[in-house]
């Protein structure tokens, strides 16, 4: 419990801060003021800043900095992620009550300030391109079923499930999503077709199949039907070769940028799929999972290795570029909205309206977490060490 927590901390410090850095350093780049950028979240410990005349200071606590030149580099006792503030974030900031600063983030231009909004998830997409190319230069696990490069170095080739049917012999048996088959009736495969037609031919017989669980090792005996998914004799998984795959740095860089941009639209799909659902009464058909289903996730996938955080990091950094630029209030994708409609009538929303939207957009997102949170705990309660096959 103590490294889920860790770890999962860790990564969502690492994401944040790359979506903040973002927004911070084109604020800086456009000569908008960042106020303060902030480890954690407030109330602040400890922070250290140029005053007026240069010097660096140090201040502790909450209290008001009237003498700050720049930014306040603090560091804040709530452990998750991070935080920057720029002037003039939330509307017109004024220093004489009669003109906007000029250093305030809403007296840029139109095109300044969609690109300071942008950034923070350009940013996130760049930390999961810089992930999976690292990943792929040291080896990351991966579906075999696939066309690969020829130059590609595969290694650890093994036959894992990707999914279990309800109701079958495998769910009954207790089978999971990322078991490794290693042999039945102690007979090894080579490839998935061969194990399915070794089963196929089986129908109606006990067969002994041996399991890698993470570390464990586990004996299930099951018994083929005739699935009626299929029309063959199976136990009701579907399965995949997969293996690390390596390759030269020069086709990591290239693999890295492809894969990046096939997850960011088969996520964008995902997303296109579950809005359909809940507009058409559909349902929510994917399993979500809030804070607590992701920190346990981190938590396991950690278990397994660091190129499988690796890769999950970078999954999670790319999901948290494209939820933040969905057009929804209170996101950054619903601002840039709000900066569309400015182009378009040639003013801005007023800020008392934006503020209002923005605000309820908030509270929704926060009961959707509440409710996603709530399903969590009653699911993943007293299952930890399952549920990282979900993953895979």
């Amino acid at each position: 419990m103590l490294l889920t927590i860790i770890v999962f901390l860790l990564v969502l410090s690492v994401l944040v801060l790359a979506h903040e850095w973002g927004h911070f350093v084109t604020a800086r780049k456009f000569g908008v003021k960042a106020e303060e950028f902030g480890l954690g979240f407030p109330p602040r410990a400890f922070g250290f800043y140029k005053n007026n005349q240069g010097q660096w200071k140090h201040i502790f606590g909450s209290k008001e900095v009237n003498d700050c030149s720049g930014t306040i580099y603090s560091l804040n006792w709530l452990p998750l992620g991070g935080f920057v503030k720029i002037k003039g974030e939330n509307g017109p900031s004024t220093s004489s009550g009669q003109a906007e600063d000029k250093d305030s983030f809403a007296s840029r231009p139109i095109w300044q300030r969609a690109v300071m909004l942008s950034a923070g998830v350009i940013m996130n997409v760049v930390l999961a391109m810089a992930l999976i190319i690292a990943g792929f230069m040291v080896g990351l696990p991966q579906s075999l079923d696939s066309d690969l490069d020829a130059r590609a170095i595969v290694s650890d080739r093994k036959i894992q499930i990707i999914q279990v049917i309800k109701n079958s012999p495998a769910e009954q048996a207790e089978l999971k999503i990322g078991d490794t088959i290693l042999s039945i009736d102690n007979k090894t495969f080579l490839t998935f077709q061969e194990l399915q037609q070794y089963v196929n031919s089986k129908i109606g017989q006990e067969l002994n199949y041996k399991i890698k669980r993470g570390q464990n090792l586990i004996d299930k005996r099951i018994t083929p039907a005739l699935m009626s998914e299929t029309g063959k004799g199976g136990v009701g998984v579907a399965i995949s070769e997969t293996g690390i795959v390596r390759y030269p740095w020069h086709l990591a860089i290239l693999e890295g940028f492809k894969t990046t941009f096939i997850l960011i639209w088969v996520i964008i799909v995902a997303f296109y799929e579950l809005i359909k659902g809940l507009i058409f009464g559909q349902g929510v058909t994917a399993d979500l999972a809030g804070p607590v289903g992701i920190a346990t996730l981190t938590g396991q996938v950690a278990r397994l290795g660091v190129v499988y955080l690796m890769q999950f990091t970078a999954l999670l950094s790319i999901n948290l570029a494209v939820i933040n630029f969905l057009p929804f209030p209170a996101l950054d994708g619903g601002r840039f909205l709000f900066l569309i409609i400015e182009k378009i009538k040639r003013a801005p929303v007023r800020r008392e309206v934006e503020n209002l939207i923005h605000n309820i957009g908030f509270a929704l997102l926060m009961i959707l977490v509440l409710v996603v949170t709530f399903r969590d705990v009653a699911k993943f309660s007293g299952a930890f060490s399952n549920i990282w096959n979900k993953l895979f």
